[in-house]
């Protein structure tokens, strides 16, 4: 049986009735203080950066490359060695190939909900879909709430540049405090360039994105406990990972992955790496470059790929993170996990595991604030 890789049209309306079916939580109360103070004892993380590569990027262009697949699936780009012996990436990563022996690759991460950018958003950044009633709390937010700032003065949920905004379908992203109310919503901070030291601007590929991942450091620095850097803020008419190469509103292209996407994460993600170890942060500073879901393993019409959340890749380092591993495995194209599927609520989990933030608190009632477990592998 032939498999259709074409992502099929998604309403608001198809959104939010998945949404309801998922969860039916109405209200938002933290406890769990039972827990907290053994959850914290054994964090390793004090803060946690968060970049998020809105768009999706292809899992076959940079975590998980396919060389051996047929031509209509494996794409035009080659894989090359990391320092890790065995794990390859895509050819145009290549500082992060360097640093591969610092970071935990997933390559099994899935949803089944939508096919859409807003549904990703949603399950990574709260662990669950929103209902038409009831928006979910970014995990900013409760580590806002939880934690609150490393130091006094300090915002303790900052977003750089912006908030998303258009990414096709009007619903929630994620990215608010929700339920949790105004007092844990993030401080948006789109003006930094004047805090920016040149030599650092340099060294982290002169991007809006560069800029922003130094400025995420200084925050970090300053009392800050969860940065979120939105690599960009919406999809239409501009370069960003969401390749449909469609020659419309939806017009970037797998070359554009070549030209200008790898190139500047690919630089700023190794400067930051490199630049919280030589600050002695790395340790205490979880790291994770995410985004909300990967590209069809069939290349489409227009050599560009489609929606897919049925497995991409996610990379993690620092704060715990034992480095110099992948988790999980797609099958031969791509598609499908075939070892250790991981799904967005686990992904959540970890980041409060790593944190301290007890999987005991608990939503109104007896649900839990996520609903899954930490990726244990990640961390041991």
């Amino acid at each position: 049986m032939r498999m259709n890789y074409q992502s099929p049209p998604v309403s608001r309306r198809d959104v939010l009735r998945t949404s309801t079916m998922a969860v039916g939580a109405s209200a938002l109360a933290l406890t769990g203080a039972d827990g907290a103070e053994m959850e914290r004892r054994t964090a390793r993380a004090k803060s946690v950066i968060v970049l998020c590569l809105t768009g999706g990027p292809s899992q076959l262009e940079t975590w998980d490359p396919k060389p051996d697949a047929p031509v209509e699936m494996r794409g035009p780009f080659a894989a090359i060695a990391t320092s890790v012996t065995g794990v390859r990436i895509g050819e145009h990563l290549p500082r992060t190939a360097r640093l591969a022996h610092r970071l935990a690759i997933v390559r099994s991460v899935h949803h089944d909900g939508p096919a859409v950018h807003e549904a990703g958003m949603q399950l990574l950044h709260t662990g669950r879909l929103c209902t038409p009633r009831v928006e979910f709390p970014h995990f900013g937010s409760v580590l806002a709430r939880q934690l609150g700032p490393k130091q006094d003065g300090a915002a303790p949920f900052v977003i750089l540049p912006s908030l998303i905004a258009n990414t096709g379908i009007n619903v929630s992203h994620g990215q608010s405090a929700g339920v949790l109310g105004a007092a844990h919503e993030p401080v948006v901070e789109a003006r930094f360039m004047h805090r920016l030291a040149q030599a650092d601007r340099e060294r982290f590929g002169k991007t809006g994105f560069g800029d922003a991942c130094v400025r995420s450091i200084q925050l970090v620095e300053a009392g800050t406990r969860c940065v979120v850097v939105n690599m960009f803020d919406t999809l239409c008419d501009r370069v960003t990972w969401d390749c449909h190469a469609e020659r419309r509103s939806f017009s970037s292209t797998l070359d554009d992955y070549r030209r200008t996407l790898c190139p500047s994460f690919d630089c700023a993600f190794a400067a930051l790496l490199d630049a919280l170890h030589q600050r002695g942060l790395l340790e205490e500073t979880l790291v994770i470059a995410m985004g909300e879901l990967g590209r069809t393993p069939r290349l489409n019409g227009n050599g560009g790929r489609d929606h897919w959340p049925g497995c991409w890749s996610i990379a993690l380092a620092g704060g715990g993170v034992r480095g110099g591993q992948v988790i999980g495995a797609s099958d031969r194209i791509g598609s499908t996990p075939v070892e250790r599927p991981v799904t967005c609520g686990e992904i959540v989990a970890s980041i409060y595991h790593a944190m301290g933030v007890p999987l005991t608190t608990v939503l109104h009632g007896s649900d839990r604030i996520v609903q899954a477990m930490p990726i244990r592998a990640v961390f041991s």
